[in-house]
């Protein structure tokens, strides 16, 4: 799920996948912004069947890799 997450991330940006890690903070580093934030959550709903609410757009859920990915098992974990 990380891989293609980040994938998508790097596509989308044109930013080398190797630039970042599934750690780094997307939104502080300038890799990501509220544009990419929207295709971005438009990804994971085609890609993971994952709907997010505004109430959810926080960066403890959007800040990284790793807490995009946390967020989207929760999502289809509360799902199944």
């Amino acid at each position: 799920m990380k891989d293609k997450i980040k994938s998508f991330i790097a596509e989308t940006t044109f930013t080398d996948i190797n630039s970042f890690s599934d750690d780094t903070m997307i939104f502080d580093e300038g890799i990501f912004d509220s544009m990419g934030l929207l295709g971005l959550i438009n990804f994971l709903e085609s890609e993971f069947n994952v709907v997010t609410d505004d109430t959810e757009l926080q960066e403890e859920n959007f800040g990284s890799v790793e807490r995009i990915a946390d967020f989207v098992g929760r999502k289809m974990a509360l799902a199944s």
